[in-house]
């Protein structure tokens, strides 16, 4: 076989790969026993990754034309028996995610190696096949290219971090705040060093909140969960890629939240006193089920176990900001910072949160000078952009908005920028409301845009009974935006009217004061 074609043919995901032609899996360079319609299947689901597929697209992978056999137990026990080849979980996926009453998606990052070029000479040293097995490997899928080469200072500068606990980034000098490592989820160490390793890394990568980050983080987590299945921190880190992809990038809240939900309840079922694991799962509970009391019980119980878990203050002061809570929103997140001072996510949620309780002036310019240092980070452009659209800064906000989608690669975003700003220059803030509304409802009907986002623009533009359909809709469909109803400025208009005050009442949130 050519190389260039011998490349083509495997699929790498975490320390597996497939070779779709000879119809062999190999896990860490050595070949995994699988059956010929499990492999089928395999084949099927690397071939359309992300992607739901439906029984009737199994149906015709796995038999040809003319054959009669019991279908639906065929395509069953074609995954069962795959999963049981790769390890895998139906109620813990990390690989074959289970869409009830559509079909199935494969869920992990895949890499296909690129093609080696031949060699000038005579090959006189051959490097071991386990070895090249074991790395990740570049892959061109969903546009998310990274190298093989992982840079030692890299390499360091992640071990520094997260070694042995999640250190802040002043840690080693006199006033930096201890670490308790009873409760961190580094101190709870795996048996297995590699799966360790690819934990670190994966916290590396997390940490850098890009589309691209969260993306290596999430393969790092999963290859750590292969070597382990049982290393409770890798699943935490698994439910926070989930948890942040579906703001960073483009990847739906239905999707993200069902799967961070299963990585954190796994992740507790492991280690029920991982003060991480907790966090995470208060995360999900919230802003995936509105499950508000949950939320509250798991972040206490985060907490109660690490008083000194910056991620788990960070995430309760959004969650606190959110059901109207503003002054203890405010404590926590400077309780955040306090334990982690160079976080810039806890930064730029600071800036967010001091604009929210009136002080605009303060959280706008610590979003300006992150924005300055952090030019590529998604957060502050997203803040700044809402600050300016309250305050009727439109050019700013526009701006922002471009930036925004620019970075979020969210093609959708940018054309609604562009509609905008052309409203603008010829009409003003009305004519970009229209123009925005327009392309909303097109991108709508076309399922690229939400409703609560087409109900904000209608309630800025005075149309409250169009603005409360969508928002129904939003409910009906389980919108992540829904969270932020009472506090939304843009639906300032119509908190006196009863379909509004319904929709309240039905998520269920504490009363505000």
């Amino acid at each position: 076989m050519q190389p260039a074609r011998r490349s083509r043919a495997l699929i790498r995901f975490g320390v597996f790969e497939a070779d779709v032609y000879s119809g062999e899996l190999r896990k860490g360079g050595v070949k995994v026993k699988i059956q010929d319609l499990p492999f089928r299947a395999l084949r099927l689901l690397l071939s359309h990754p992300h992607e739901v597929l439906s029984r009737d697209q199994f149906r015709q992978a796995l038999w040809p034309e003319g054959v009669f056999v019991d279908f639906d137990h065929g395509i069953s026990s074609a995954i069962n028996r795959l999963r049981d080849a790769l390890g895998d979980s139906a109620d813990n996926p990390v690989f074959i995610e289970t869409v009830e009453r559509r079909g199935y998606r494969w869920i992990a990052p895949t890499h296909v190696p690129a093609p080696l070029p031949a060699p000038p000479g005579p090959v006189l040293v051959k490097a071991a096949p386990d070895a090249a097995a074991a790395k990740p490997i570049a892959a061109p899928s969903k546009g998310w290219r990274w190298s093989l080469a992982f840079p030692a200072a890299a390499l360091l500068l992640a071990v520094w971090s997260f070694w042995p606990a999640h250190r802040s980034a002043r840690a080693g000098t006199s006033n930096s705040p201890a670490v308790d490592l009873r409760t961190s989820d580094a101190a709870h160490h795996s048996s297995n060093a590699e799966a360790e390793q690819f934990y670190l890394k994966g916290r590396f990568y997390w940490e850098k909140r890009t589309p691209d980050g969260l993306n290596k983080a999430l393969d790092y987590f999963t290859q750590a969960i292969v070597h382990d299945p049982n290393y409770s921190p890798a699943y935490v880190g698994l439910a926070d890629c989930y948890n942040l992809l579906r703001e960073y990038t483009v990847m739906p809240a239905s999707d993200a939240y069902p799967r961070a939900l299963a990585a954190a309840k796994r992740a507790v079922e492991l280690d029920d006193q991982s003060s991480e694991a907790h966090a995470s799962l208060a995360f999900a509970l919230f802003y995936g089920t509105w499950d508000a009391a949950g939320a509250q019980r798991e972040f206490r119980r985060a907490l109660d176990l690490n008083p000194n878990n910056a991620v788990a203050h960070h995430w309760y002061a959004t969650y606190l900001a959110t059901i109207g809570r503003q002054a203890e929103a405010v404590a926590e997140i400077e309780r955040a910072q306090t334990l982690d001072p160079a976080s810039k996510s806890v930064l730029a949620d600071k800036g967010s949160l001091l604009c929210a309780v009136g002080r605009r002036e303060e959280g706008t310019a610590l979003l300006k000078q992150l924005e300055a240092t952090e030019p590529d980070f998604v957060s502050p452009h997203r803040y700044l952009k809402s600050a300016f659209l309250e305050s009727g800064d439109y050019s700013h906000y526009l701006q922002e908005w471009k930036t925004e989608a620019v970075l979020m690669r969210d093609n959708s975003s940018l054309k609604l920028a562009d509609a905008a700003s052309k409203g603008f220059a010829a009409a003003g803030a009305p004519g970009m409301l229209r123009n925005t509304l327009a392309l909303q409802k097109k991108l709508y009907e076309s399922g690229l845009q939400s409703p609560y986002f087409v109900a904000e623009t209608d309630s800025l533009l005075g149309n409250k009974q169009e603005a409360l359909q969508y928002l129904k809709v939003a409910y009906d469909k389980h919108d992540d935006s829904m969270v932020r109803l009472e506090s939304d400025p843009a639906f300032s208009n119509l908190t006196h009217e009863p379909a509004y005050r319904d929709l309240v009442a039905k998520l269920g949130f504490p009363t505000r004061n």
